[in-house]
């Protein structure tokens, strides 16, 4: 079974996160803090270690909370701007750990690094 999210926007948050937080905080989050809707998007949430990222996003009709963390290595979350706004594939490279603002230019040379 694939449960696939989809979103032109995906935003990455401009700060650490306490991860206790679930679905209800991370909305509180979205709402509050980046003045945005929560059911319009997908949100990257992360940890101050840096090797934990929350992902909230809609689902048909609900929420979906995706939690991943790295065994080893650090996801490169932190950005220089608020509200960062990625696109899928760099949400994929996100994911497995890769640094995805780097890859970002050299996309026709993505197999060279797997």
């Amino acid at each position: 079974m694939e449960i696939a999210l989809q979103s032109e926007k995906i935003f990455i948050a401009d700060k650490p996160i306490d991860f206790r937080r679930a679905i209800d905080g991370l909305c509180a989050l979205v709402v509050e803090e980046l003045q945005k809707d929560p059911s319009k998007g997908i949100y990257i949430f992360y940890n101050k270690s840096l090797d934990r990222v929350k992902i909230l996003g809609w689902h048909r009709n609900g929420f979906v909370m995706l939690y991943k963390r790295l065994e080893s290595g650090k996801f490169f979350v932190r950005c220089d701007s608020d509200n960062l706004q990625i696109n899928a594939e760099q949400l994929n490279w996100l994911l497995i750990g890769v640094d995805w603002r780097l890859l970002s230019s050299r996309e026709s040379n993505i197999n060279t690094y797997f």
